[in-house]
């Protein structure tokens, strides 16, 4: 019978190989046309091929976390006519966009990338969700295996309402409320050995050049955050149809205000060539964790926008990165970051910089405590604020001046809205 051979694609301009993230089919397996043969990640996105032809797998290229040429063979396929016309191409769908510089710093937002306030925490912002009369699209094996678990496709939550394996995946692991069941006694677990492939092993490479590259140094100053949070506290009761602030509009705008001057802050700088490049615009990326990892979306030109607008883009950029539904561009390119452990909290952080850039920004949790003000002593919100540098670029002089600036605007958030 006639054996069809799927190269894999041109999957990306100027990419040359592409990882294997994992397989949907193995040798002998009878497959559709249409019917996704393998998750590929490239340095721009990961990508669910599908198959052009019905046949059956005689051969594939290789296991979970080898890398592959592109042009060159993927999967072998036995059909049962000719089809030798059909092209070895085929449509390519993000399933789970990457950046190219993959985040490095380890504390990353937890439930929404903002800062631990006092009182009840802001509601996370909430996954896609698909409604009753909107179509569902899988494909035929997708389809067949729900069948066989016994899964409505209507309660998987998936991207753009196109569910996959993953999909499929995450709901029986995470969203059939099976969850943890109490028990008295621990079971015990059998060691495992889990390859680190995909994102995860990107993350790993890009934090160890980080770390390997940069001489890293970190300063840490407590900030009274009494005053800016009763404001904030203010603002939310009149806000209206707009959304809730938390913290971190605030400490945005307080960073952009500072930045002009202290640009060695807002650079990225390219070791190889020598070259630094102090940045006008502020495109403030924020660590955010998701179910496939810690990704960076970016605010593009933070420092043009206001504190509702910037509340709006961060509830925005937050979803889409957890949804899988982040474009390429919205992350990629930041020039400085801010990263935070959300309601993990912690007293103090030693954030890994976001090579290339050359600063990022942790804010901690906010305690109260008493604190003498004048001769009396009071209840105070306080708040550690850190932030690692690259020494090569910025001097700890420049750091303790840059932060004690932020420190000035967050104590006294009447400046945040002055010229």
């Amino acid at each position: 019978m006639p054996i069809f051979t799927f190269n894999l694609p041109d999957i990306g301009e100027g990419i040359a190989e592409a990882e294997i993230v994992a397989w949907h089919v193995k040798v002998g397996d009878k497959i559709s046309e249409d019917q996704p043969l393998a998750d590929m990640m490239t340095d721009k996105a990961t990508v669910e091929m599908e198959s052009p032809v019905a046949g059956i797998v005689t051969k594939v290229a290789g296991e979970a976390g080898d890398v592959i040429a592109i042009g060159s063979m993927l999967v072998e396929i036995e059909t049962a006519t000719d089809v030798s016309q059909v092209e070895s191409t085929v449509q390519v769908e993000a399933v789970a966009t990457v950046e190219d510089e993959l985040p490095h710093a380890p504390e990353p937002v937890a439930a929404e990338p903002a800062i631990v306030q006092e009182g009840p925490a802001a509601a996370p912002v909430p996954s896609p969700s698909i409604s009753a009369d909107h179509k569902i699209t899988a494909s035929p094996a997708v389809r067949q295996r729900a069948k066989e678990l016994g899964v409505e496709l209507t309660d998987v939550k998936a991207a753009g309402g196109h569910v996959r394996h993953a999909d499929l995946d995450a709901f029986l692991a995470y969203g059939s409320g099976q969850g943890y069941r109490a028990s008295h006694i621990s079971a015990r677990r059998d060691d495992e050995n889990v390859k680190v492939i995909g994102m995860r092993r990107r993350i790993a490479d890009n934090m160890a050049a980080s770390k390997r590259h940069i001489p890293h140094f970190t300063y840490v100053e407590e900030i009274d955050v009494t005053a800016i949070e009763a404001m904030r506290a203010d603002l939310n009761a009149n806000r209206g149809a707009r959304p809730k602030l938390t913290m971190l509009p605030l400490l945005i705008v307080a960073i952009c205000k500072t930045i002009p001057q202290f640009p060695m802050i807002n650079a990225r700088y390219d070791d190889e060539n020598g070259v630094v490049t102090r940045h006008g615009a502020v495109h403030l990326g924020m660590a955010t964790q998701t179910d496939a990892g810690l990704m960076v979306p970016v605010i593009r030109d933070a420092q043009d926008r206001n504190i509702w607008q910037l509340a709006m883009e961060i509830a925005r950029l937050a979803d889409a990165a957890r949804s899988g539904s982040a474009k390429s561009e919205e992350l990629s390119g930041s020039t400085l970051t801010v990263t935070s452990l959300g309601p993990l909290g912690g007293i103090s952080t030693t954030p890994v910089i976001n090579r290339p850039e050359v600063a990022i920004i942790g804010p901690n949790k906010i305690v109260e405590r008493p604190m003498f003000v004048g001769d009396t002593i009071e209840a105070r919100k306080l708040m550690n604020l850190s932030i690692s540098c690259d020494h090569r670029v910025v001097d700890g002089w420049d750091a303790a001046n840059y932060v004690q600036a932020l420190k000035k605007l967050m104590e006294t958030p009447v400046l945040l809205f002055a010229d």
